[in-house]
């Protein structure tokens, strides 16, 4: 009998040391392996075990990520398995009028849709004439579409078909300027006391309790995980990107009810770095920005095609916005750029050399591949004609300018973004179309 207990008494230390073992290699591993929600979104991670989840934490972008070494562009990611488009095709504008061809109609009785100085969240960098531009002309340009005309912009309606929702830009500092537009636009009709602006680094929310509703912009130029995703401090000499990952980004956009992306200009700096989200050693393959935009694009479409349902929520695309950096493509002969421009250009045919055709053809065939899921804003043509719609050296500019560079405006201008109000405008009025 007491033979029987002795060996009853053993038990509990073996459960001791058993349960002592089983403590130290949980903290052991939990210290090294990032902890991820069940629910959160993680389509990438080559694999669920220990070693994937170990490296998830490596794999993060940001300033101070670097290429290991450099290699030539694979192919990989290159061949990919669009999704059937839905009967109908892409879904463009009401068949009744193409509001993408039209003219500017000088009109300083019904434009601008707002003052500069009333909007109090208007940006240093599109304040033209806080900045001394001496003439406002730029302000006065209506578009007028061939054969029909645009719904006369009303904001208490556009809050109407917002309430309840959220109206999120996704994109680069041009997707911005549009965001920055739209709040100015739909400010005024809602009470001081009752609207709130809440800047959040890369996130930045205008916010109405009276229609439970908000006009969002999400900094994200290559709409895939970049090292250049900070909002501020992003210009550095190698750009590297996942062309696989845009959780970072979908993963606020994702509850958004109505979506205006874009993404262009980023491309058109050079070659970029694609770091692969499986990638253990740190190698990057170089590829031209036209491959990279596309890799990234399909990225994209991939999440729209799998996540989009056109009934439950809007997707757009507003094509290129296109820049005046060289008067020689409206004024042959001429040196330049859009500085001491006053005036619309008026030639129908003209197509300047900052909207470049591939990315246009691009685009518009990963676009078309999503059919009915996206609504494209072809705002790039009716765009081209207004080189005089930008800040050029009326704006304000965070890095001290030199004498030589003061001396010569031109050097300086800026002909890629636009003054407000202004051309922006016009792409929201196009926005309200849709509805």
């Amino acid at each position: 009998m007491q033979k029987c207990q002795k060996k009853r008494g053993q038990y509990p230390l073996i459960a001791l040391v058993l349960f002592a073992f089983i403590v130290f290699s949980v903290f052991f591993n939990g210290s090294n392996v990032e902890e991820i929600s069940p629910s959160e979104e993680h389509p990438f991670l080559v694999s669920k075990n220990l070693t994937a989840l170990k490296l998830n934490s490596a794999r993060e972008l940001d300033k101070s990520s670097k290429c290991h070494y450099t290699v030539e562009y694979s192919g990989r990611g290159a061949n990919w398995d669009a999704p059937v488009p839905e009967s109908g095709g892409r879904r463009e504008m009401p068949e009744s009028c193409d509001f993408f061809s039209g003219e500017w109609v000088f009109d300083n009785t019904s434009h601008p849709l707002y003052s500069e100085s009333d909007c109090p969240y208007m940006s240093d960098q599109l304040a033209c004439q806080k900045h001394g531009r001496p003439e406002n002309g730029y302000q006065h340009w209506r578009w007028q579409p061939h054969g029909c005309d645009l719904k006369r912009w009303n904001a208490t309606e556009v809050w109407e078909k917002l309430r309840g929702k959220r109206l999120m830009f996704v994109g680069d500092s041009l997707n911005r300027n549009q965001w920055m537009s739209m709040v100015c636009m739909l400010q005024s009709v809602i009470p001081s006391d009752k609207r709130y602006m809440s800047p959040q680094q890369h996130l930045s929310i205008f916010r109405t309790e009276e229609y439970n509703a908000s006009v969002e912009f999400l900094w994200a130029p290559l709409l895939v995980e970049s090292n250049s995703d900070h909002p501020v401090d992003h210009r550095l000499s190698e750009r590297i990107l996942r062309p696989d990952s845009h959780l970072r980004h979908s993963s606020h956009w994702r509850n958004a009810d109505i979506l205006v992306f874009n993404s262009y200009l980023w491309w058109r700096q050079g070659p970029v770095k694609l770091l692969w989200s499986n990638e253990q050693d740190g190698a990057c393959e170089e590829i031209d920005g036209l491959r990279g935009m596309e890799l990234a694009m399909r990225t994209w479409a991939d999440w729209v095609a799998s996540n989009i349902d056109p009934l439950k929520k809007q997707v757009f695309f507003v094509t290129m916005s296109p820049t005046h950096q060289s008067k020689e493509g409206w004024e042959p002969g001429s040196e330049g750029n859009c500085y001491d421009e006053k005036l619309p250009i008026t030639n129908r045919g003209y197509w300047g050399n900052g909207s470049d055709v591939d990315t246009m053809q691009m685009v518009g065939r990963v676009l078309g591949d999503l059919g009915t899921k996206v609504s494209v804003l072809n705002i790039t043509k009716l765009s081209e004609y207004r080189k005089d719609g930008h800040p050029t050296i009326y704006r304000k500019f965070w890095e001290a300018l030199s004498p030589e560079k003061l001396a010569n405006p031109a050097s300086y201008s800026d002909c890629i973004h636009w003054c407000l109000p202004g051309v922006p405008d016009v792409w929201n009025e196009l926005l309200f179309q849709f509805l």
